[in-house]
C-alpha cells in the first residue's frame, strides 16, 4: 500500500484522480461480470449489498470529505463551518436537480415508479441511469480530494484519497452485480447485462478529472468542493439507496450491510489517511 501511495504522490493529480477512478470503474465491471457465473441473485443478498453501498458512502462523506473540509477552512466557531454547510447544501441541491430531470428507475422499483422527465426509454436504460446518478458524486469526491492534496491543503492527504478510492471501489463491486443481475432477469443476454452494469460507472473518471481540475484551477473552493461531494452522496443515500433496501422483508440484512460498509470505510480512511 505504501508503494501505491508513493506512486500517486509522484504523478500529476488529475492523472492520479483518473487512474484511481479507473480502478473504481474496473471493480464495477468485475461485479457486473458475475452475471456470467450466476443465474440469479437472492433478494436478501441484493439488499445487503445496497446497504453496504450506503454505509460506505455515508462514512466517506464524513471521514474523507466533510471533516477535512472543515479542518482546512479558515476562522473559528460558526465561521469555520460555513463553507462546509454551504457546499453540503449545494451538493444535495445539485443531485436533487438531476434527480428531477434525469430519467431513471431504482433497482427494486416498478417501471411505473420511474423518476425524472417522462421518456419512452426502456427499463434497461432507466436502471443504468439510476446507478450512474449514484456514481457522479463518487467520482467527483475522488477528484476533489486528489486536487486538494496537490494544492497543499492541510487535511487532504494522498493516503486519504487512496482510501476513498478503495472504499468506493469496494462498494462498486456489489453495485455492478446489483445492476447487471436485474437486467439479466428481464431477459437481456449475459453480455448485454454486463455491458450495461459496467457502463454505470463510466461517469466516475469524467467526474474525477473535472473535480481535480476545478480545485487546482480555483484553489479557494476546496472546502466547498469537498462538502459539495459529501452533500451529493448523502442525498443519494437517503433518497435512493436506503429506500431501495426497504421494500421487502430483508431490512435487517440491509441495515447490517450498511453498518459493515460504514465500519470498513471508516477504518480505511483512518488507517490510510
Amino acid at each position: 500500500m505504501e508503494q501505491i501511495i508513493q506512486y500517486f504522490e509522484s504523478i500529476n493529480p488529475i492523472l492520479a484522480a483518473f487512474y484511481a477512478t479507473l480502478f473504481t470503474w474496473g471493480l464495477t465491471a468485475a461485479g457486473a461480470a458475475l452475471v456470467f457465473l450466476f443465474k440469479g441473485m437472492n433478494r436478501a443478498v441484493l439488499d445487503g449489498m445496497l446497504g453496504f453501498t450506503g454505509g460506505v458512502m455515508v462514512a466517506a462523506s464524513f471521514w474523507s470529505l466533510l471533516a477535512p473540509g472543515i479542518e482546512m477552512s479558515e476562522g473559528e466557531g460558526f465561521v469555520k463551518v460555513i463553507p462546509a454547510a454551504v457546499g453540503f447544501l449545494l451538493g444535495a441541491a445539485f443531485i436533487f436537480g438531476l434527480d428531477k430531470i434525469l430519467p431513471h428507475l431504482h433497482i427494486n422499483f416498478k417501471e411505473s415508479e420511474a423518476e425524472g422527465v417522462k421518456t419512452p426509454w426502456h427499463r434497461t436504460t432507466l436502471l443504468t441511469l439510476a446507478i450512474t446518478l449514484h456514481n457522479i458524486p463518487e467520482g467527483l469526491a475522488v477528484g476533489v480530494l486528489f486536487g486538494g492534496v496537490a494544492a497543499g491543503f492541510d487535511g487532504a492527504t494522498i493516503g486519504g484519497a487512496v482510501a476513498l478510492a478503495l472504499g468506493i471501489g469496494l462498494q462498486n463491486f456489489p453495485e455492478g452485480f446489483a445492476v447487471a443481475m436485474p437486467l439479466r432477469r428481464q431477459g437481456l443476454s449475459r453480455t448485454k447485462s454486463f455491458m450495461y452494469g459496467q457502463a454505470s460507472a463510466m461517469v466516475e473518471p469524467i467526474a474525477a478529472v473535472l473535480g481535480a481540475w476545478a480545485v487546482l484551477t480555483f484553489e479557494p473552493i476546496l472546502p466547498y468542493a469537498l462538502s459539495f461531494a459529501a452533500g451529493a452522496m448523502i442525498f443519494v443515500v437517503v433518497e435512493e439507496v436506503i429506500p431501495e433496501t426497504q421494500r421487502d422483508k430483508y431490512t435487517d440484512i440491509a441495515t447490517m450491510g450498511f453498518i459493515g460498509g460504514f465500519i470498513i470505510m471508516m477504518m480505511l480512511d483512518v488507517g490510510l489517511g
